[in-house]
């Protein structure tokens, strides 16, 4: 078991890698700390790719260099040992004189996949891993599922009734407009979620009835990619989520279809148009995608097995009568009050 001082530290790597949430894509999250004598005398955090690693700010920050041959070096994941848009961080290190380097968890991607560790390691410096690694690999778990299963992070996220319902029945009057279940701060929430992933899928019977933006407006951020799937691809040309910046990726089965204001992807008809649209996010490089909707394509990403978090609202009001909330099955990772909701974090599978 590792020292309670490991823990400790490697909390504080963590803590950091998370302050840039949404900002590394395709980089991962990574903090670094050095310590010294129990003491924390340099930290960093990587910020965004091409950017300094956590590790180069870490050491930078030290002001007295001599303490680095006995200091040991904490982060939360291991060390690059190739050229990139950055010099190997592994290198740094052993040049450094630090002699001893903690590490979270190992880093599977192709180029590095254990590299950094075996160079540190040939060099003399005493290597310790798998220090919080569950933590560390799940704070990272957007760019793990990428590299390891070759397609985005999923997450679903769904707003339903007291009794069940995402929405009610609508008629003319209640077109192109949000039915609020949950209150302004989780709201906010949501728009920080958006922040922190590439893309925003919904379908285009809720572009039709709520006419949502799905960009970033309550919180600091990028917009995500947005994402509509659509059989007949008869969207309005006018709907707001073409009057924003960003882009649109429209999927669709009508060959005919054309937006000015999107990209349109056909859909092949004999194959499932979720695992398609999938595969076509990884083919670009989209690490996360966040799912906000409505029932039909909840449902769908649900059967296809296609999810990997669902994040859940509970509101205090029945509807009575509507759209049924689509039913799922995990593991409970988390449920937090608000004023007119609660929310649960549903982890597919055990972990």
């Amino acid at each position: 078991m590792p020292e309670n001082d490991d823990i400790k530290f490697m909390k504080r790597c963590l803590d950091l890698a998370g302050r840039a949430e949404g900002m590394t894509h395709p980089n991962p999250l990574v903090g670094s700390v050095i310590v010294y004598c129990g003491k924390i005398i340099g930290e960093g955090y990587h910020l965004k790719a091409g950017a300094p690693h956590a590790e180069v700010i870490a050491i930078s920050s030290v002001s007295d260099n001599k303490l680095l041959e006995r200091s040991t070096l904490y982060v939360n994941l291991e060390p690059c040992s190739h050229f990139g848009k950055t010099p190997p961080c592994a290198d740094l290190i052993i040049s450094s004189g630090i002699k001893k380097v903690v590490i979270g968890t190992t880093d599977s991607s192709k180029n590095v996949s254990g590299a950094g560790i075996r160079k540190l390691k040939d060099s003399g410096i005493e290597v310790v891993t798998g220090v919080l690694e569950e933590e560390s690999r799940f704070i990272n778990r957007r760019f793990f599922t990428f590299i390891e299963e070759r397609r985005p992070f999923i997450i679903l996220k769904w707003a339903q009734s007291n009794d069940g319902f995402l929405d009610i029945l609508r008629d003319k009057s209640s077109v192109n407009k949000p039915l609020w279940i949950t209150g302004n701060p989780e709201r906010s929430l949501v728009h920080r979620w958006r922040a922190s992933e590439q893309a925003i899928l919904v379908g285009a019977n809720t572009i039709r009835a709520d006419n949502p933006k799905l960009n970033v407006r309550d919180w600091g951020g990028e917009d995500p990619v947005r994402i509509i799937m659509s059989r007949s691809g008869q969207i309005e040309s006018s709907s707001d989520i073409f009057r924003v910046n960003g882009t649109n990726i429209v999927f669709t089965n009508n060959t005919d279809t054309q937006i000015a204001d999107a990209v349109i992807v056909k859909l092949c008809e004999d194959d499932c148009s979720f695992k398609q649209v999938i595969k076509y996010l990884y083919d670009i490089g989209i690490q996360s995608l966040l799912v906000e909707g409505g029932a039909e394509i909840l449902s769908g990403f649900i059967k296809s097995g296609l999810w990997d978090e669902a994040r859940i609202f509970y509101g205090k009001n029945d509807f009575g009568n509507g759209i049924k909330a689509p039913e799922i099955k995990g593991t409970v990772h988390l449920q937090t009050e608000f004023s007119q909701s609660s929310l649960r974090v549903i982890h597919n599978g055990s972990s």
